[in-house]
């Protein structure tokens, strides 16, 4: 089970999947071949033909990476290195970075990315305006971010509130957390975060919408995502959860370098890092580790003392 850090000295708690069996406990063989081809068919309408380097916020253990081929080299960035583990041995390192790191303190200097994705990852944050305001950084002026979020504005929601089979109303803007680090979003809040974040929302797609049990029982996959794929140009926000297709605006020009570790910025302090053996070094002396092909910024692992 993936188990929330505690909240120390103001520190937002973060959602730590480390050695969790997510993967197999909800994902492989678990019924949810429907969601997984939706989202992937979602992705592919709102990607743009071609990129220079994307990063996917909350990459886990890579079950959409592959999707970006249109990129020239992909991001895969996790809290989790374990999920990263598995994703490097499944994806190999051509084309794809990995790094272990948290979202709020992003190790990344500004204007690195031209694209951007985080799916199924955004409810997990307590903070979310913090975390998209990280993104914007590390993002160059005009990229594309595609954002998907747990929708609380869904019919099943309406329903229940309606029938006081439920506290919290689906109509109010602010974030209801349902369960400890997991929460649905009205799509007013999202717009108006990413809108003060420095992003442009040009495209809004509800999906999933048949996400349940007795209609996947009943219906092929095929059905449910030729259903689905009607109902998402209804534009009806009222889905268990929406896509968004973003822009980012605002300054930033794209940063062109020829060595990838030149995208890499102190968590800490915004400053340079540079190599020395297998780990990255900020001014001050302290490093980040580099294991098993993954760049670990969760936490220095020593501080040099003259």
């Amino acid at each position: 089970m993936n188990q929330p850090t505690p909240n120390t000295d103001d520190q937002p708690r973060i959602c730590d999947y480390e050695e969790s069996d997510y993967r197999t406990r909800f994902w492989e063989g678990q019924g949810r071949d429907y969601e997984d081809r939706v989202e992937r068919e979602v992705l592919h309408q709102l990607l743009p033909t071609m990129g220079k380097r994307l990063l996917e916020i909350g990459a886990g253990f890579g079950r959409l990476s592959a999707e970006y081929s249109m990129y020239e080299q992909v991001v895969l960035l996790d809290y989790s290195f374990s999920q990263l583990q598995y994703a490097r041995q499944q994806l190999g390192d051509e084309r794809y970075l990995y790094v272990a790191a948290d979202a709020y303190q992003l190790p990344f200097k500004p204007n690195a990315f031209d694209g951007a994705t985080m799916i199924r990852v955004l409810h997990h944050f307590e903070r979310a305006p913090q975390v998209l305001a990280k993104i914007r950084r590390a993002l160059s002026a005009d990229a594309l971010f595609i954002l998907e979020f747990a929708n609380k504005h869904n019919l099943k929601a309406m329903l229940r509130h309606a029938f006081h089979r439920q506290d919290w109303s689906p109509y109010q803007l602010e974030p209801v957390e349902f369960v400890s680090l997991n929460y649905d979003f009205h799509p007013t809040y999202i717009e108006n975060a990413l809108n003060a974040a420095g992003f442009l929302t040009k495209q809004r797609v509800p999906v999933s919408w048949l996400r349940l049990g007795f209609l996947k029982r009943s219906l092929t996959t095929d059905m449910l995502v030729r259903i689905d794929s009607l109902l998402q140009r209804s534009g009806w926000l009222v889905s268990p959860s929406v896509f968004t297709l973003n822009q980012a605006v605002g300054p930033g020009s794209r940063l062109v370098l020829d060595d990838i570790e030149d995208i890499f910025a102190c968590p800490l302090t915004g400053g340079n890092l540079y190599r020395d053996g297998d780990t990255l070094v900020n001014e001050a002396g302290t490093r980040w580790e580099i294991r098993d092909g993954i760049y670990d910024f969760k936490a220095p692992i020593s501080q040099d003392r003259t």
